[in-house]
């Protein structure tokens, strides 16, 4: 049986979106533009990898001119910007050294098949940024992939000798002051008139892209008690935004903040359709009998009391002629594996394929890496493995339903208090959260096109499904001097959006 799940497009599409200009007007008199009451002669950007440039799942030079915060210091150019230095990698591969071993992967590409489809994969390169290269400052892009909230705070965060260990961060550790040197002190070390912050999406993206294997840690404000994927509490993020911020403009700069998106704003949540497994009817009927007993099973423990009426109907399987959801894991359910093995209904290896299982439904998301595994068999020795049909889609690919409740009651917290403390200091707003919906729900139109969220072939988004390509951020940042502009009364010039380029159609 063959698993269809969305596809990308011809070649030529993808080549002729990476080529559109725009045609908007060019003025260059340094003297017709003003900064208003914002004085931005030293820019200094804070934040995480959409600060850096990331794009494309790496970090890598090109990505870095293209980031919003150079593009920014650009507009920032015409009214006595000074130079914006970038800790630049080495090469557009964007792969990671440490002592010669590579710990972070290369860029994504697109890839063509015999017959001439593309497909998004891995660049093959050998990477030459070594993080033990260690580089000479101060820099004004402040971006560290990777980082969340309270990391910007943390001394040591650029320690060489914690990378290995994982207490530090290898991107930081490249260009930090010294060893103990937080991201927040080198920023300010700058001295700088004006500032850009956008943080906070890693705080809950860790969790939502690794399918909720982590923890909601609401109520815990120990942030050296967290796992990697886990949600920030959100009284500890809006304690450490209003630090962030307070040690940003303690000489008085200015500057521009942007809140959080929501994740079902972004082609990695909303590229997979839930109904992504067609079936004719035979097939299905022949599904729904190896599945009878399991159904007869849920009917007696909800009568027995072990699970709810409710939790009884959710894991109901039924498959029917047509598109189907997928089979998937869901750990929020109850672990029924025991009773099953105590009333002697399967075998152990049964019972544990069927603790936590049920069936997608639309309020569930199916991560892009999805898109691999569904259809594809488990084991490749046994045609009846099929992964989403007798084998459930694992819980990393998906973010449940209640999963997503967690992420999406922590994004309204932090939202709030991003948006109560840019009022409070006055600074410029980016309601980036309204942006991507706007992308998602219908696109977003400029002079030689409209971008949007569809994945590839939206223009807006790079292949790993997350971040912008360089024509999105070109665009985020026109957002930002929109904002600026009101906000400080200035007149700084946008930049032309269908200028900057969108997926790499090639293997280079």
């Amino acid at each position: 049986m063959r698993i269809f799940c969305k596809t990308l497009v011809a070649v030529a599409l993808l080549i002729l979106v990476g080529c559109e200009t725009d045609f908007e007007e060019k003025v260059t008199d340094d003297g017709f533009y003003n900064s208003g009451t914002a004085d931005v002669s030293t820019f200094v950007a804070v934040g995480n990898s959409l600060t850096a440039g990331y794009a494309d799942n790496a970090l890598y030079i090109e990505g870095q001119k293209n980031s919003f915060p150079n593009i920014l210091a650009s507009r920032f150019a015409f009214v006595g910007g000074r130079e914006f230095k970038q800790p630049l990698m080495n090469d557009n591969y964007g792969g990671l050294l440490l002592q010669g071993q590579q710990i972070a992967d290369n860029r994504m590409v697109l890839s063509f098949d015999s017959a001439g489809n593309p497909s998004p994969t891995i660049l093959e390169a050998t990477p030459t940024t070594e993080v033990s290269n260690l580089l000479t400052g101060p820099f004004h892009n402040m971006g560290v992939p990777g980082a969340k909230s309270f990391h910007l705070l943390a001394n040591g965060y650029g320690s060489l000798s914690g990378v290995p260990t994982g207490s530090s961060n290898p991107y930081f550790a490249r260009f930090a002051s010294s060893e103990s040197a937080s991201v927040i002190e080198d920023a300010i070390s700058l001295d700088a008139s004006f500032f850009s912050l956008w943080i906070g999406n890693n705080d809950i993206l860790a969790y939502a892209t690794s399918g909720g294997i982590g923890d909601d840690q609401t109520g815990n404000l120990d942030p050296s008690s967290y796992g990697g994927n886990d949600i920030t509490d959100p009284n500890l993020f809006a304690g450490v935004y209003a630090q962030l911020l307070e040690a940003l403009t303690l000489n008085g700069a200015k500057g521009v903040v942007a809140n959080i998106p929501d994740v079902t704003s972004i082609p990695y949540f909303n590229t997979v359709p839930v109904y992504a497994v067609p079936m004719d009817g035979a097939t299905s009927d022949m599904v729904n009998s190896q599945f009878e007993l399991y159904n007869i099973a849920l009917i007696a423990l909800v009568e027995a009391g072990v699970i709810s009426s409710d939790e009884g109907e959710l894991r109901k399987v039924s498959f029917s002629e047509g598109q189907n959801a997928p089979i998937i894991v869901d750990t929020d359910l109850t672990d029924i594996s025991g009773i099953l093995l105590q009333l002697g209904i399967v075998d152990e290896a049964t019972a544990n394929l069927v603790a936590q299982l049920r069936q997608a439904n639309e309020e569930d998301l199916l991560l892009l890496p999805s898109m691999n595994s569904i259809g594809t068999l488990a084991d490749p020795s046994d045609p009846m493995s099929i992964i989403g049909v007798a084998i459930p889609l694992p819980d990393e690919l998906v973010l449940t339903s209640t999963e997503k409740k967690r992420v999406q009651n922590a994004l309204n917290s932090y939202n709030a208090a991003v948006q109560a403390l840019a009022s409070q200091y006055e600074l410029a707003f980016v309601d980036a959260n309204a942006i991507l919906k706007q992308l998602a729900d219908t696109g977003i139109p400029y002079d030689a096109g409209t971008l949007t969220a569809e994945y590839v072939t939206g223009g807006a988004f790079s292949l790993d499904g997350v971040h912008p390509t360089a024509r999105g951020y070109a665009f985020l940042a026109n957002e930002m001097i929109k904002a600026i502009n009101s906000e400080y009364d200035a007149d700084l010039p946008i930049v032309n959006v269908g200028e900057y380029p969108t997926v790499t159609a090639h293997n280079n």
